[in-house]
């Protein structure tokens, strides 16, 4: 597979009770910015969750992860599962912060017509791991002006 990128080391362990065969995220293309995550339930619920139209679940992906410091993990929806059938995730794009040690869920929502079942395995959504800039916070007397100024939205033109 073609390198795109810095290659970075995310760590990951496995939750007890995951199922391993699944493997770990991966990237489905040699140019995909996006590592496709599973659900993996654990063995009591391996038979997966059905949503109804407007339900959401926070769907396992049995793993916990250790990002490198300045990055963080963004998870987006699949765009295929959101065409097809409205699976969208409502706090997209989530991001997993690099402290933060627990246990990697993804909330899905079914925003389609019809019922729609998440299969054990199934992948549900991809992670894209971004570099992250902080900001210090300063209060002013005023502002700089620019040609925008203060128009909002719609205030650039219609197109």
């Amino acid at each position: 597979m073609m390198k795109v990128g810095p290659l970075l080391t995310v760590s990951m362990v496995w939750e007890e009770g995951a199922d391993r065969s699944l493997g770990l995220p991966s990237y489905e293309t040699a140019g995909a910015a996006g590592a496709d995550l599973r659900a993996n339930f654990t063995a009591g619920q391996r038979g997966g969750v059905t949503l109804a139209p407007g339900a959401r679940a926070l769907v396992p992906t049995g793993l916990r992860l250790a990002i490198p410091l300045g990055f963080e993990v963004q998870i987006r929806p699949r765009s295929g599962l959101a065409l097809k059938h409205g699976i969208t995730l409502p706090n997209s794009p989530g991001t997993i912060d690099a402290d933060y040690r627990g246990p990697l869920g993804v909330i899905v929502m079914n925003a389609g017509q019809e019922a729609f079942h998440i299969e054990h395995g199934a992948r549900i959504a991809q992670m894209v791991i971004a570099p992250v800039a902080q900001a210090r916070f300063e209060m002013v007397e005023t502002l700089d002006e620019t040609a925008r100024g203060q128009g909002g939205f719609g205030s650039t033109g219609v197109s």
